[in-house]
């Protein structure tokens, strides 16, 4: 038999914790979370704008819109494009090391 009280606590935390569940502190992050890898984020995207700044989940880069390929570092200057299309761009050795390998999401049709 469960005491009361062991109870109504339980139904108290139920709410938050399936409400936990359902976005995390490291993985699922919202637009405009900080994070360290595109991994965590909802949108596939890990952004910053500068070498200096915060990253910060973003979404992802629309058609015509500037992008990245994607990279091994999963931290981008420019997001991935969205499903479906292809980011346009040098896709040389020399741009993806030095992060200047930016295109623009065409959709392949």
């Amino acid at each position: 038999v469960v005491p009361a009280y062991l109870l109504l606590a339980l139904m108290l935390l139920a709410p938050a914790l399936s409400e936990q569940q359902e976005r995390g502190l490291i993985f699922n992050l919202d637009i405009g979370e900080l994070c360290m890898r595109s991994v965590q984020c909802k949108s596939g995207c890990c952004h910053r704008v500068s070498g200096l700044s915060l990253a910060r989940c973003a979404p992802k880069a629309a058609e015509f819109q500037e992008c990245s390929p994607k990279n091994i570092y999963a931290v981008y200057y420019k997001c991935p494009c969205e499903s479906g299309l292809t980011c346009d761009a040098d896709k040389t050795i020399v741009g993806s090391i030095t992060g200047s390998d930016f295109g623009v999401c065409k959709d392949p049709r």
